[in-house]
């Protein structure tokens, strides 16, 4: 793990108060991570230091996380992991890596716009040919006012269900009615859930979810082998065993059975806020019962429980569909951007590349 070391640096844009950069944490790096992350009021699971162990038990990312400390004794920490060469220059370096959940610094004391300014100064001036950041969509505001020239930003769209009122209020002002009809459907179908982090559940949650690769294609017209290639590496189940052996209980695997068949199952991270990460499902098996109904709201409960401040329910994109799902639990649309910094123009040549794929081969967009 890589720990900055600055000596008085400072950097200004206009219209945010200059702020310095020390020295850094001399506090080894795992236990510094890891008290900023339970002080972070607004820290998500992704940004934990177990999140980032999984990320490295991948096999695919080294992790070189960057822990800075200003004047007056801020300590931020940014989750950083590279891929590609050794070498700096050539090197992909993200926050988090894709599929992999929202990252971003997290801190000890709240970041203004001229800390993550300084902290995104920083990063370009590193060596990096590609550094991509996906923050906390609750974030977009400040990330907004303090991102510098020369980092490109994509819009995004995610849903986020505020859980401040406690479980038995969101159940009867967020949920709508037709959706606490079919959390009682599901219940009077027979539906049953179980959830844990044990590789059971695993991996009736990844035989679902490979089913689900196969519906994909046909909705977006990709072929299946493609689709299934696509699916599997970018979610193996080693990297869910992964997660779960990393982050224990706070990973949780809830699976929905009809006559002891597994019929759908998600994956929820849980902190200070909650995470749905993934979904998968039988759609013929589980449609009919509004299983998924069923898991969302037995999670959301959970991290009432467990008093988390949100749930997020992950991106959204343009699927209206999949919007209006998440709006029936009360989640609210929560625009926000990624960003990008590039020393050459990485991202445009992959997009071209991708948009010419899709037309070769019929893709629709879900």
């Amino acid at each position: 793990m890589g720990i900055s070391a600055f000596h008085g640096a400072a950097f200004k844009i206009s219209g945010i108060p200059e702020v310095a950069l020390m020295g850094s944490a001399t506090t080894p790096l795992p236990g510094v991570w890891g008290a900023i992350y339970a002080t972070d009021r607004n820290a998500l699971p992704s940004q934990s230091p177990e999140w980032g162990a999984a990320v490295t038990a991948s096999g695919r990312y080294s992790d070189q996380t960057l822990c800075y400390e200003f004047s007056g004794g801020r300590r931020a920490i940014l989750p950083l992991f590279c891929s590609g060469s050794i070498f700096g220059q050539y090197a992909s370096a993200a926050s988090p890596p894709n599929a992999w959940g929202f990252g971003g610094p997290i801190a000890d004391v709240a970041l203004d716009a001229a800390h993550l300014n300084a902290i995104l100064r920083d990063l370009a001036n590193r060596f990096f040919m590609r550094i991509q950041l996906r923050p906390n969509p609750l974030a977009a505001t400040l990330w907004a006012e303090a991102v510098p020239t020369g980092w490109i930003s994509r819009p995004r769209l995610a849903h986020v269900l505020d859980l401040s009122t406690g479980y038995e209020a969101i159940w009867k002002s967020c949920f709508r009615a037709d959706t606490r009809t079919r959390i009682r459907r599901a219940q009077r179908a027979g539906v049953e859930v179980e959830t844990g982090q044990d590789e059971r559940l695993v991996d009736e949650f990844h035989l679902l979810l490979q089913k689900s690769f196969e519906r994909w294609a046909h909705i977006q017209r990709e072929p299946s082998a493609l689709a299934r290639w696509r699916g599997l590496r970018r979610d193996p189940r080693s990297k869910f065993i992964g997660m779960a052996t990393a982050m224990g209980s706070n990973f949780r695997v809830s699976v929905a059975r009809l006559g002891g068949v597994p019929i759908a199952a998600i994956v929820v991270l849980m902190g200070r806020q909650a995470h749905y990460t993934r979904g998968a499902m039988d759609e013929n098996l589980a449609g009919p019962t509004y299983a998924n109904y069923l898991l969302h709201s037995m999670a959301i409960k959970d991290a009432c429980d467990r008093g988390c401040t949100h749930y997020h329910l992950g991106e959204t994109g343009n699927s209206a569909s999949l919007a209006q799902f998440k709006s029936r639990f009360g989640a609210v649309a929560v625009p926000y951007a990624e960003y990008f910094r590039e020393r050459l123009p990485v991202s445009a040549i992959d997009g071209a590349a991708r948009r010419l794929v899709k037309r070769l081969i019929g893709f629709r967009d879900g």
